[in-house]
């Protein structure tokens, strides 16, 4: 231009580069996005779907991504969007890579009062009856570390979802409780603390609190919209009884019309020889016959000595005709049960545990 032209470029320079530098400096953090967002898509760490936990405590499922910034949908149902350049620099977890199938870890302390073994062995039992947590997966039980005030124990166990944690862990810790409370394993205070009072020297076994007729139909969710004066009625009726380990309660093919609640134990429902599903106490089964419309729910056998309580048909079906209502929630839980066992027949059935053995009390009587 300047040859041809004759026209000096020097300030044409001079004012083309200010205008670039500023330029540059302007769109520095929107091209560090798009090459960051390039990166990305070239490698994949994530795909739309995946739930990702980032290095700064973000959770969430990606729900959108662009050359500028990802979109991450948490589980507070809140849209975080992250430019691109800073998710390049932060380090990823990918819950669903290879599969969404997620291991917990639950701590807990539990006193010494029996031999490690045996209540490595209720634990076992307890996350077998779980209906929260996956199967695929056997859960397991692992002791840390011991002292004279309590065992440390671990319980993994794994979930379908991330989505699924909280419910399940809601599940493990209500079914533990159930199972640690009904056969003697009591619960530790946490290291480095002190409880003055009663203390439990190694070796005491300590009897379970069976609950009564009447506390268990207050405990109980069926029986939650009769009134306290029918309640007690009807636990006044029952009548209570026993059954060893390995022992069939109620057939699959039989005609039973009392409605049993668990006491104490744990009960297998089985159908066609598989197991479907584990009951243990505060639970309600034999109900079927009570209701013609009802759907057959398969036999029930003791996993081990269990104890129930048995209403009769006869007192039920004066509850019925004074509460209609009463007779259609306890169909609907039938059938909402029933409905539920029926779509997860296909899933994997979980594993018998071994009967606990017998455990001599202080007094010479059996736990």
């Amino acid at each position: 231009m300047a040859f041809v032209f004759g026209v000096p470029i020097g300030t044409l320079l001079a004012t083309s580069g200010v205008v670039a530098i500023i330029l540059g400096l302007a769109l520095q953090n929107t091209l560090s996005d798009v090459f960051s967002g390039i990166a990305l898509t070239i490698g994949r760490p994530y795909v739309l779907g995946d739930w990702i936990l980032l290095a700064d405590g973000t959770e969430g499922r990606v729900v959108a991504s662009n050359w500028r910034a990802t979109c991450i949908l948490t589980s507070a149902n809140n849209l975080i969007v992250l430019p691109n350049s800073v998710l390049a620099k932060l380090g990823l977890t990918n819950f669903s890579r290879p599969t969404e199938t997620h291991q917990i870890k639950l701590p807990i302390r539990i006193a010494p009062t029996l031999p490690p073994g045996v209540s490595m062995e209720v634990l076992h039992l307890a996350l077998d009856s779980c209906k929260a947590i996956s199967k695929e997966v056997p859960p397991t039980v692992a002791l840390k570390k011991m002292d004279a005030m309590g065992i440390d124990v671990e319980l993994f166990f794994y979930v379908s979802s991330p989505g699924e944690r909280v419910a399940a862990c809601n599940e493990v810790i209500d079914v533990v409780f159930r199972h640690c409370a009904e056969n003697g394993v009591s619960l530790a205070m946490p290291a480095g603390s002190y409880l003055f009072g009663t203390q439990y020297p190694i070796g005491t076994q300590l009897m379970p609190k069976m609950l009564s007729p009447n506390e268990l139909l207050e405990a109980a969710p069926a029986f939650a919209g009769l009134p306290l004066k029918e309640r007690k009625a009807l636990g006044s009726q029952a009548t209570i009884r026993q059954f060893p380990a390995g022992a069939t309660i109620v057939a699959e093919n039989e005609s039973f019309s009392s409605l049993m609640i668990i006491q104490s134990g744990v009960v297998c429902r089985r159908r066609n020889g598989n197991n479907i599903e584990r009951l243990y106490p505060g639970e309600t089964f034999g109900a079927r016959g009570l209701l013609s419309d009802a759907p057959k729910s398969g036999s029930f056998e003791a996993v081990t000595e269990v104890s129930v309580s048995v209403i009769a048909k006869a007192a039920l079906d004066s509850v019925i005709e004074s509460y209609p209502e009463f007779a259609d929630d306890l169909a609907s839980r039938l059938s909402r049960t029933i409905s539920d066992l029926q779509s997860n027949a296909g899933a994997p059935s979980p594993q018998m545990g071994k009967t606990p053995a017998q455990w001599a009390m202080p007094n010479g009587q059996e736990l």
